[in-house]
């Protein structure tokens, strides 16, 4: 085995290890470098394809239920959630390139109070569970704004009959 192959074998251990990271580049027409593992980041997708899943999810839920106060809380969500996941994708693709392999979940109908705030809740774990996935504190800025929204919503579903 020559040299070229063993170091290509020891770098390509390292990264499945996690103890190594290098941004692969190729040059596009215009000779500039393009991120090559655009989209490698799952667990940044997961808590994008989540949210997005969430924005039209709730908007079903908002129409399904017959309390006034649910369905206002439900479309203060519905309506703040796109910007704030649309500015958090762009920002990481502008550092990190696109994102790919987006996934789709199924939608549920409306059962009860409860179960809007347990949904809620799953949502802020998925992001719990992920958020390390981003390092940048802009990033993570616009994390803790979707939670907050989140958070607003849970407590107008809670506390606001």
């Amino acid at each position: 085995m020559n040299d070229k192959n063993l170091t290509k074998k020891v770098f390509e251990e390292l990264k499945k290890q996690g103890l190594y990271e290098q941004e692969d580049t190729i040059e596009d027409e215009d000779g500039e470098n393009e991120n090559k593992s655009e989209g490698s980041n799952d667990q940044f997708c997961e808590i994008i394809c989540k949210l997005l899943h969430s924005q039209t999810q709730v908007h079903i839920l908002h129409l399904q239920t017959t309390s006034y106060s649910e369905h206002k809380a439900l479309q203060g969500y519905y309506e703040g959630i796109d910007a704030l996941v649309d500015g958090l994708v762009e920002s990481y693709q502008g550092k990190h390139g696109l994102l790919k392999n987006y996934k789709t979940f199924d939608m549920v109908d409306y059962k009860s109070n409860d179960q809007l705030i347990k949904y809620f809740k799953e949502l802020l774990e998925i992001i719990s569970d992920n958020r390390d996935s981003v390092k940048e504190s802009y990033l993570q800025n616009q994390i803790d704004t979707i939670e907050e929204l989140i958070n607003s919503t849970v407590y107008k579903l809670k506390f606001l009959k």
